[in-house]
């Protein structure tokens, strides 16, 4: 496994190239307050290879923000890996919703996987734990169960946790990102028997692979955006060594569209993939979204041909123009319309 971290000269972060037309900032609200925020707001790039998707979250600095812009480059004037199959097993997501919205939840989506999230702030452990049984009801006993709290629990609170939600699971597939740091994860793995997932200290590292290196996780979770596009986080999955699930970062189907390029490209898939999230948003960028059936997504491209259905106002397009200019150090002006 290479030893030396990955540096942003490497991943192409400050690529600036031709070829970039035009841009749209949208904003969509969710169906379900997530990750604390209500309306999920980004910029759609438009190039020669179709659109990218620019949509760091506004806790991202600068710094970190500039890792988004090389997958939102890629998609829009770049290519992406021949896939190797033409639809991707996906999980449901339960955000941190009362335990009977959750079963309808998982009873709606077909799903045979099931994310919950865990661990947000003013609820309790016990909520989490009825919540997570109320899934398992609707998913029956054949279903798999995994659960993320964001990094929020110390390592003591993780262990007693995690074996309180194993319990009502009947059985965790795995945990994601219990804890905040690399130490604590590694802390954790020793103390538990539910498999560790990595999210947070894998795409806001310094160095993707030193969760691998340090055995502090079983599982990779990599989102494209963060990791600077589809080639840059498949060259991190060959390296680390360890299965691998694809998820989003709650973008429109023109970023999702990304993330299942990826999963499609993974000579192994062993795990459903978290990328059924536009249930999550009201409403998409395109007529054509990518909608989960039966527990899968196709593999195809999108056209983002509803833009003006989800249109920001004028403040929040400043802010992102802004937002861009200061990432990209490029001044792109908004779409114009055929």
């Amino acid at each position: 496994m290479p030893q030396a971290a990955w540096t942003a000269s490497q991943a192409g972060w400050s690529l600036t190239p031709a070829g970039l037309l035009d841009t749209a900032v949208y904003a969509i609200p969710m169906r379900s307050r997530f990750r604390g925020i209500t309306v999920r707001e980004g910029v759609l790039v438009r190039g020669a290879s179709g659109w990218g998707e620019f949509s760091p979250f506004w806790d991202y600095d600068v710094v970190e923000a500039r890792r988004w812009w090389p997958a939102t480059v890629e998609a829009a004037v770049g290519d992406w890996p021949s896939p190797l199959r033409d639809r991707i097993p996906v999980n449901c997501t339960v955000p941190a919703v009362d335990a009977e919205t959750a079963e309808v939840i998982v009873g709606r989506s077909g799903c045979g996987t099931a994310k919950v999230k865990v661990a947000e702030p003013e609820q309790s452990l016990a909520d989490d734990v009825e919540r997570v049984a109320a899934v398992r009801a609707a998913l029956g006993p054949a279903g798999a169960v995994r659960v993320d709290a964001n990094g929020a629990w110390s390592v003591d609170n993780a262990v007693r946790a995690i074996g309180e939600l194993d319990r009502a699971a009947g059985g965790l597939e795995y945990v994601e990102q219990p804890c905040a740091s690399v130490a604590e994860l590694a802390a954790v793995r020793r103390r538990v028997d539910v498999p560790i997932a990595a999210d947070e200290s894998i795409r806001r590292a310094e160095d993707p692979l030193h969760v691998a290196l340090a055995g502090a996780a079983d599982i990779a979770v990599l989102k494209v955006a963060p990791l600077g596009g589809v080639r840059r986080a498949l060259e991190i999955a060959q390296a680390c060594g360890l299965p691998v699930v694809v998820s989003s970062a709650l973008e429109t189907s023109v970023g999702l569209a990304a993330g299942v390029a990826l999963a499609a490209a993974l000579p192994e898939l062993p795990y459903a993939c978290g990328l059924a999230t536009t249930a999550l948003l009201d409403g998409d960028v395109t007529s054509q979204p990518l909608v989960q059936v039966d527990g899968f997504l196709p593999v195809r491209p999108v056209n983002a041909d509803l833009l003006a259905d989800v249109a920001a106002d004028e403040a929040t397009t400043r802010r992102w123009h802004q937002r861009l200019a200061a990432v990209t150090g490029l001044a792109l002006g908004p779409v114009r319309q055929a």
